[in-house]
């Protein structure tokens, strides 16, 4: 059980929310969802006990145990891999190297006897003896092979520690599981999996994310962050959205009913409140017109950029043709003998479990990499724009954004640079901003700018929905299906992919798997 009662969050004058009254229960997966900024990590925070609320309490059953999905992919690095799931239970793992201590004792007395069989009760309570077969199958499903097991942290990759980090939470049956953004950086397979174990699980779950299909499939409820409250809906991601919307037309019918009658009864009494004969009648016109109160309907901190992608001319015949090309980068083969030829109206989506050769590929197909061998070959009339998964060096700057499109792309007009701006939510002093001063989702705001004014009939986007939140996400994926561009994208948004690619290229050891159809037609073939 855990119960949030009265619970305000403020940072000096600022106030993220106030008086949150939220009773979670087992069974149940609870989905925050709010504009970057609204305080959903900082909600997490507060429930898991890590930040003391401004007023109010956070009220949890002495005996459940809480489980948070760690940040830091450096903290077990010099960790076992297998050591560091079973961490997730910290009663259990101090218990086994209690143990481990004990039983090495070169003399064992009667005392070391009766405190060994009181830990072996414990551990056998704990289910200390499936501990190492559950951590093992909990990595299995998010894609860590058996190899990597009894390796160190330090060993493995980022996407892979921030799978093992994932175990770790979800290790050990806790009785309340936080989770802060847990499809970040895993393939498609490990999200599956990661639906699937959550839909199974029967304790509490309160998870943030901007992956509209991951909230859809695992929420029973969503907390929506917003207007300085916190508010609960029954029901997935979908729901919510239809009922915030419904409520939110009714509140302004409402209003412009009771704005007609103001005005009604306003006019009335101006006409009449002289007249004699029906001062009475506008004395009670008064009272009835004090009576009506409009509701409060507060400015959302929801905003959505305005996103659109018009190609200067429309591509030829000739787009691109992609021929027998391999890559290797530090003795490993990431791309080998890949060969494809992309036509009018395609958009195709990458996949494949190894993401640094999805974004090798689009290296490549911008000109920031060279193949080993093979040809890319581009048709005449072809624009590109690229989107890299990692902008930085665009950003080592001391420019403001206005002046970085402008150096960009040769615009003196202000006047017309921050009116483009402004539909991309940087308005007023925001566009005066330093570009190496800004978070991770104004720089993809910038990024995505970048290429909208490039005008391109052909985007390439490497994990474009990084680092935006619901409503970026919500344009973009809009603009995309909309766009006339030919494009090739790598996404671990399952919605992004189905509602924007009509052709799968996946990337595998041997070579690729091509198919013309939606991604799920894909992962129902691939089921099968």
């Amino acid at each position: 059980m855990l119960e949030t009662k009265g619970v305000t969050i403020r940072f000096g004058k600022r106030t993220l929310f106030e008086d949150v009254n939220v009773k979670f229960t087992n069974g149940n997966c609870y989905g925050i969802i709010g504009a970057n900024g609204a305080g959903k990590s900082t909600f997490l925070k507060v429930l898991s006990g890590t930040l003391e609320p401004s007023e109010g309490e956070v009220v949890k059953a002495p005996k459940d145990r809480i489980s948070i999905l760690k940040q830091d992919h450096y903290e077990f690095d010099n960790v076992k891999v297998l050591d560091t799931v079973i961490r997730g239970n910290t009663k259990l793992y101090e218990i086994m190297k209690e143990k481990e201590k004990l039983y090495s004792k070169e003399e064992f007395t009667d005392e070391d006897g009766i405190k060994a069989g009181e830990l072996e009760a414990e551990f056998a309570d704990l289910n200390g003896w499936m501990a190492e077969s559950d951590a093992a199958e909990l990595l299995n499903g998010l894609g860590i092979s058996v190899e990597l097991h009894d390796k160190y942290m330090h060993e493995l990759t980022g996407n892979e520690k921030v799978k093992v980090l994932l175990a770790q939470a979800l290790f050990g049956n806790p009785d309340i599981l936080l989770l802060d953004e847990p499809t970040n950086h895993l393939d498609i397979y490990a999200i599956e999996w990661l639906e699937e174990f959550l839909i199974n699980f029967e304790n509490t779950i309160i998870v943030v994310s901007h992956d509209r299909h991951f909230l859809n499939k695992v929420c029973t409820h969503i907390l929506d962050v917003d207007f300085g409250k916190i508010k609960l809906y029954v029901g997935n991601y979908d729901f919510w959205y239809e009922s915030s919307q419904l409520a939110l037309k009714q509140m302004k019918e409402s209003n412009k009913k009771k704005e007609e009658k103001i005005k009604e009864l306003e006019d009335f009494i101006r006409r009449f409140s002289a007249n004699a004969s029906k001062s009475k009648q506008a004395t009670s016109r008064k009272k009835t017109l004090e009576k009506i109160q409009l509701d409060e309907i507060k400015p959302s901190t929801r905003r959505y950029p305005f996103i659109e992608f018009k190609p200067e001319r429309q591509s030829g015949k000739e787009i691109l043709e992609v021929d027998n090309i391999s890559k290797e980068l530090d003795g490993v083969q990431l791309l080998k003998n890949i060969s494809f030829k992309v036509l009018k109206g395609d958009k195709i989506v990458l996949l494949g479990e190894n993401s640094i050769a999805k974004t090798t590929l689009l290296k490549i197909l911008a000109g920031e990499l060279k193949q080993d061998k093979g040809k890319v070959t581009f048709g005449k009339t072809i624009k590109l724009s690229y989107l890299p998964q990692d902008n930085e060096k665009y950003f080592n700057s001391n420019k403001s954004i206005v002046e970085w499109i402008a150096d960009e792309y040769n615009i003196n007009d202000e006047t017309i640079i921050r009116s483009f701006l402004g539909r991309m939510l940087f308005s007023g002093e925001e566009s005066l901003k330093k570009v190496n001063v800004l978070s991770g989702g104004e720089k993809a705001r910038c990024m995505i700018s970048r290429c909208m004014l490039e005008n391109p009939n052909f985007i390439l986007l490497d994990e474009p929905t990084n680092h935006l939140d619901l409503e970026s996400i919500t344009s973009l994926n809009n603009g995309l299906i909309n766009s006339t561009a030919e494009m090739i994208f790598t996404s671990h948004d399952h919605q992004f992919i189905q509602t924007i690619a009509n052709r799968i290229i996946e990337i595998t050891e041997n070579g690729i798997i091509d198919k013309r159809m939606t991604y799920d037609e894909y992962l129902e073939q691939m089921k099968k």
